[in-house]
């Protein structure tokens, strides 16, 4: 789709929401955010696939650029209907990110009860994203991007479900749950199909989830699973470095994380595990573990170190250490300077093949290490406006 088309729709949004608002019983918010800066690494494969150095503009890094609308409509009795558009773009270039889906974050819409929950449908996360990115290092800090674990195949971040319906309830005696089914909208193909039999194949999703708050202490439960994600549309990347691909067949990720806050000071932990089932029935397992400490070292400066373990075994091996550092500070209420600092040590190898160092969510970001290299060290300065 054009960006040309793209803000006609959004102006069209936008106007709507206007005179939407003006009745008394529904309203319509306008939201976003922007993130630029500038990062370096000092090991990226070229186009010789050896290691070179990289200095490069890059945005999205701490929260991914967005503009999106939510609505609610009183209905009476408790009731409201929602709904949520959520655009995902470059800020580079403009482009419209999630494969160019006009609201590829998110889109769907539904009704809320005040006393029960909310029941939606559409294009939304799992709860491997919803209940577990609170107790991991990118969902926690300014690092986000470059600090999610390797190609977030345990689905933290960046995953969304089409065809999906999904309940999240509201909080009881601490407690919450959540489930989701995403369809394959595939007629003879409930299950999903990697499409040999003609079909050009389809995919199907469940996830659910149970998430404990008490005072200063919180926890989570999530478990999701995605029969060939090659077919989800845009197809899910499973890639793990350079270890390419895993888990054509069955993508199954489960996790628990936990927090505490003592004054300024946040301490989390998070485990997760994946197993990458291929199209042969041969698998690998994806063992992360992480944690750190978050400090409000003033109530405009915020820093974080931390820690990620990452461990691959079965049909591909390898290990990767990570520690993660950062420093945040707020301008205002809605903008932010940052500094980041990472460095991640990859081992192992595959078939005489030496596994690679990768920092970030993405290869959008740095990429491999390069086939020479086994390390990555990365800076980051960048600004965060919200809106």
């Amino acid at each position: 789709m054009s960006v040309r088309k793209v803000q006609r729709v959004l102006s069209m949004i936008a106007l709507g929401g206007i005179a939407g608002a003006a009745h008394a019983q529904s309203s319509v918010t306008l939201y976003g955010l922007i993130d630029a800066g500038i990062s370096y690494v000092n090991n990226a494969a070229g186009p010789d696939g050896k290691s070179h150095s990289f200095v490069k503009f890059d945005d999205g890094i701490n929260g991914g650029n967005r503009i999106g609308f939510k609505g609610a409509e009183d209905l009476g009795g408790g009731y409201k209907a929602i709904f949520t558009l959520e655009n995902g773009f470059g800020l580079a270039d403009g482009s419209i990110s999630q494969g160019g889906a006009l609201f590829g974050r998110q889109a769907f819409v539904g009704v809320e009860k005040n006393d029960v929950g909310t029941f939606t449908l559409g294009r939304q996360y799992p709860f491997s994203h919803d209940y577990l990115n609170r107790y991991a290092t990118g969902g926690l800090t300014a690092g986000d991007a470059y600090m999610y674990h390797i190609d977030t195949l345990d689905l933290l971040t960046s995953v969304r479900i089409n065809n999906s319906v999904k309940f999240n309830s509201v909080r009881i005696y601490g407690f919450k749950v959540g489930a989701m089914y995403g369809f394959s909208n595939q007629a003879g193909e409930f299950g999903g199909s990697n499409g040999t039999n003609g079909s050009g194949g389809s995919s199907r999703t469940y996830s659910f989830g149970v998430d404990y708050n008490h005072g200063p202490f919180s926890m989570a439960f999530a478990y999701t699973d995605i029969t060939y994600p090659l077919q989800t549309a845009p197809a899910l990347k499973l890639t793990l470095a350079n270890l390419d691909p895993l888990g054509e067949r069955d993508l199954r990720t489960y996790g628990i994380g936990a927090k505490y806050r003592y004054g300024p000071a946040l301490g989390y932990a998070l485990w997760t595990n994946t197993r990458l089932e291929n199209l042969d029935h041969s698998a690998a397992t994806l063992n992360i573990y992480e944690g750190g400490v978050v400090y409000n070292i003033t109530p405009a400066l915020i820093g974080a170190l931390g820690y990620t373990h990452t461990q691959v075994t079965g049909s591909a091996n390898g290990t990767w250490h990570q520690i993660n550092s950062s420093i945040d500070y707020l301008l205002s209420k809605r903008t932010s300077v940052y500094l980041l600092a990472i460095y991640q040590k990859a081992s192992g190898s595959n078939q005489g093949v030496p596994v690679q160092a990768m920092i970030g969510k993405s290869t959008s970001y740095f990429g491999n290490s390069g086939s020479d290299a086994q390390n990555q060290l990365a800076f980051r300065i960048g600004i965060q406006h919200k809106f």
